[in-house]
């Protein structure tokens, strides 16, 4: 358990800037920053970022909330989880009670396994090391390889011994880590939600096995520095007869193959500092490439390069080249990324090395200075790279030709940014020496026909009740020949709001309490008035206190579930040292509550509208009528219903029943006139 004091501690040193930053490349948009949401297909900025007020919010799909809670939502901890992340990124120590075995048990299996890949990273590093084998076989490898010690141990390698007598699973069970997190338990419906990370293997006899056995390791971090998982390689001696030389860990809870990108946590902070990444194919390429200098690179990890991968390098960079080897297969390999990396808005450059190398091989017989001037120089976009691998071979070859121009065009159609789509249709032509008009008109009619599948893909996975995408209510946007429909603003726009926001029209209810809780969250701690108490004594109240009793006093409760909880705590907490309302509800660990404190406390517009002015409300002259509307709104309702009730016939025959219908009716008629007073001008009675 943590402390409340310690907590304070994380909650006043974690920077919401700080703490993005580590997992979207942020822009300043005004007095806020802005970036491409880490939790739903963002291809525009949606994702604010309010250093003001220490909280993030994406407007597309309304995820995001304070240091904590971003960190809960991203990397799918628990509350308690979370605050030991911030406070080790902090440096702020933690000390917390003895666990007992149920709370130990208790703990969630996510957390568990990263700390069973933990602790087998640092297991594979001391075989690496500090054993005779380790040194000889593994250690020796990597030099074998040109790798200088620095480099083995940024990216922290380690070696698993093929030893009979002597096993990381036995290490492992001695030190008390659970079998079920050592193995790997496969969920047959869905192979992501396994639980278990794999490093060993039991068999039906029960005999344990390490399955990196006899290979060399490299850890694959989480953007966040967690190990998600392990690639493993047999050495070079032993691969004759070996089908798999590559081995990674099996799908799970923690680790994807498809969502993860080899040295992503080492280049995240170079990618943003030069807005460009390197892709390249393999380990020993990232690796390469460090030791030439080149820090701003990732690898798909041995796949195929998957939109989910795109998406983790577009949160950092819109700029990305593709280097691959300069053999038929690279060429193959890199065509098939490029329409996926141009359909998620990527700027794509390609590089081909020269004589079959990989930039491993390639660094090898260069220096750093030759090696980095080779990269700078030798990148082309993807229609001179088409054009330059086919052109040649087409003259003269109609057929040929043709590919071409629909290969070209092809890649063209799915790039969502009209712009863009035109500057490459006029390059194409230039290129191709072709009318634009033509290569205009074919890019088109393939736009047409990637919608049309689009649209049929969808209507058939809706039919097999597949939910569509978080955050999206329609199919995905797909570029047309006339372009995207424009999305229209409901209300005036907000600096703080991206463009082409679409917000849902609030409630009547919602629109008359939301004011007040705005003035609840901004200005709740601030006195408001002074009233005489029971013996003549002057008792001040503040803005949350007024807003309580005033509710209270007729009898009246605000109808937003959320709204009555906030109001009833900022009660409580009014009086703690310190307390201000906006602070406590923006840090709250209910991520409801502190998301609608954000809402709260940015939405300006609303307020300005109501009262004429920006920025500028004095809770003593808005707060009162706000409240009388309110009250209003409720009275008229009820007048409303008993004046139907004074309709029907069963009341209209029983003259005691219509009696008291009509005493309550001018009791609640009363009650409106001195509520309509109250609320001023801004309330019309009909």
């Amino acid at each position: 358990m943590i402390d409340r004091v310690t907590i304070d501690k994380i909650m006043d040193a974690a920077n919401i800037v700080d703490v993005v930053s580590d997992f979207v490349t942020l822009r300043r948009a005004g007095a806020n920053l802005k970036g491409l949401c880490p939790f739903h297909d963002d291809r525009t900025p949606s994702f604010m970022v309010s250093p003001a007020k220490n909280y993030c919010k994406c407007f597309a799909c309304g995820k995001g909330g304070n240091p904590v809670g971003f960190i809960m939502e991203h990397e799918q901890l628990s509350y308690p989880e979370a605050l030991r992340y911030l406070a080790r990124k902090y440096g702020i120590p933690i000390e917390e009670k003895e666990l007992t075995p149920e709370e130990k048990q208790s703990q969630g299996d996510r957390e568990s396994m990263f700390i069973v890949n933990e602790w087998a990273r640092d297991w594979f590093r001391h075989q690496l090391h500090d054993t005779d084998d380790g040194m000889a076989i593994g250690m020796a490898y990597f030099h074998g390889r040109g790798f200088r010690d620095d480099i083995i141990e940024r990216f922290q390698l380690g070696y698993c011994p093929d030893n009979r007598t002597h096993s990381m699973a036995e290490d492992a069970l001695k030190a008390g880590y659970q079998e079920k997190y050592l193995i790997n338990t496969i969920d047959e419906h869905d192979p992501k939600n396994s639980v278990g990370t794999g490093l060993c293997i039991k068999n039906e006899h029960g005999t344990w096995r390490d399955r990196f056995r006899g290979r060399v390791i490299w850890p694959i971090f989480s953007m966040s520095g967690r190990v998600a998982g392990f690639g493993g390689r047999v050495l070079d001696a032993a691969t004759k007869g070996v089908n798999v030389k590559y081995l990674n860990s099996p799908e799970s809870v923690v680790y994807s193959k498809r969502k993860e990108l080899f040295g992503l946590f080492q280049a995240k902070e170079a990618i943003r500092r030069q807005d460009l990444c390197y892709l390249v194919e393999g380990y020993t390429d990232v690796m390469a490439m460090h030791q030439m200098g080149v820090e701003n690179v990732v690898a798909s990890s041995g796949t195929a390069l998957t939109t989910d991968q795109i998406r983790l390098i577009h949160r950092m960079t819109s700029n990305i080249t593709v280097i691959f080897d300069g053999d038929e297969a690279g060429i193959h390999a890199s065509e098939r990324g490029i329409d996926m990396l141009l359909a998620e808005g990527m700027d794509v450059k390609l590089l081909l090395l020269p004589d079959g190398d990989d930039p491993d091989s390639f660094a090898r017989k260069h220096n750093a200075t030759e090696y980095q001037e080779y990269l700078k120089t030798h990148q082309v976009d993807f229609i001179n790279f088409k054009t330059a691998n086919t052109l040649a071979s087409a003259q003269g070859d109609p057929v040929r030709l043709a590919q071409l121009i629909s290969n070209i065009v092809e890649s063209i159609a799915v790039i969502p940014d009209e712009i863009k789509r035109v500057l490459y249709i006029r390059q194409a032509s230039q290129t191709l020496q072709m009318d634009e008009k033509l290569i205009t008109t074919s890019v088109q009619k393939q736009m047409q026909k990637l919608a049309e599948e689009r649209r049929k893909e969808r209507e058939r996975e809706q039919r097999r009740g597949v939910p569509l995408p978080e955050g999206e209510t329609a199919p995905p946007d797909i570029p047309t020949a006339d372009g995207p429909e424009p999305m229209l603003p409901t209300s005036a726009p907000d600096e703080s709001m991206p463009t082409g926001t679409v917000l849902p029209p609030p409630t009547t209810q919602d629109a008359m309490e939301r004011p007040i809780m705005q003035m609840l969250v901004r200005y709740g701690e601030q006195q408001m008035c002074v009233v005489e108490g029971e013996n003549g004594e002057d008792i001040p109240l503040t803005v949350i206190e007024y807003i309580y009793y005033s509710m209270k006093e007729d009898g009246f409760e605000l109808q937003e579930p959320l709204y009555r909880q906030m109001l009833d705590e900022a009660m409580q907490h009014l009086h703690d040292e310190g307390f201000t309302a906006e602070h406590y509800f923006l840090n709250h660990p209910d991520q409801r509550l502190s998301s609608t404190a954000f809402d709260l406390s940015t939405d300006r517009e609303q307020l300005s509208r109501i009262h004429g002015e920006q920025y500028s409300v004095h809770p003593a002259e808005t707060v009162p009528p706000m409240i009388a509307s309110l009250k209003l709104s409720h009275v008229k309702a009820e007048l409303k219903q008993i004046i139907e009730q004074t309709k029907r016939p069963e009341n209209l025959k029983n003259h005691e029943a219509f009696r008291a219908l009509m005493e309550r009716y001018n009791k609640k008629k009363h009650l409106a006139d001195l509520l309509a007073k109250e609320a001023g001008d801004r309330v019309v009675l009909r």
